[in-house]
């Protein structure tokens, strides 16, 4: 399965493609996506690959590239942590460099992520978190029907200060309300 979207492409991660996807993502890492995601400013090549291919051999986890027109991968989305018998996981999206960013492919790729744990997973439940700092993720993923449901107060760091972590979450009911209002809106 491929989706694309104005030369834009999201589809499954290839084994081959660990090395590309170290060199886009982390050799080195955008300041900018190090605060947003809270992840840690350095990784080495072996561990960003160890990662890469350990994510191939885990059955609760389904991971996508997302590719500019060229063929050169920009970023990732995730569905992972699925617990099959609840029919619920995790999901995460990261745009490696932010000259992709404010031009609506992360939320398109949001949305088709959102529609493949659905439609092709069958899951009822698709949940993430997203730091306040982050207006422009939260935006898009209320738009694409996430809901808030919590919020851990002050529980990350932002340069001097602190956020919060903010739990979003949409469920099968309300997905298909927001199919159909998509679909309305394309009509």
């Amino acid at each position: 399965m491929t989706w694309e979207r104005n030369g834009y492409t999201l589809r499954p991660a290839r084994r081959e493609e660990g090395d590309a996807y170290f060199r886009a993502g982390f050799d080195p890492m955008d300041p900018e996506v190090v605060r947003l995601t809270g992840s840690q400013k350095d990784f080495t090549r072996e561990e960003v690959l160890g990662f890469f291919l350990a994510c191939f051999d885990d059955p609760d986890r389904r991971d996508f590239l997302l590719l500019d027109p060229a063929g050169k991968i920009i970023g990732e989305s995730t569905i992972n942590e699925i617990d099959w018998e609840a029919r619920n996981a995790n999901f995460r999206i990261a745009i490696f460099r932010p000259e992709y960013c404010g031009q609506g492919i992360g939320s398109w790729a949001v949305r088709t992520t959102r529609d493949f744990a659905f439609e092709t997973l069958k899951l009822h439940r698709l949940e993430l978190d997203v730091f306040s700092f982050n207006p422009r993720a939260i935006r898009a993923y209320e738009k694409a029907g996430f809901r808030r449901e919590g919020v851990r107060r002050d529980a990350v760091r932002d340069g001097d200060g602190y956020g919060d972590d903010i739990l979003m979450a949409i469920l099968e009911d309300e997905w298909r309300e927001v199919k159909a209002r998509e679909a309305g809106l394309d009509g």
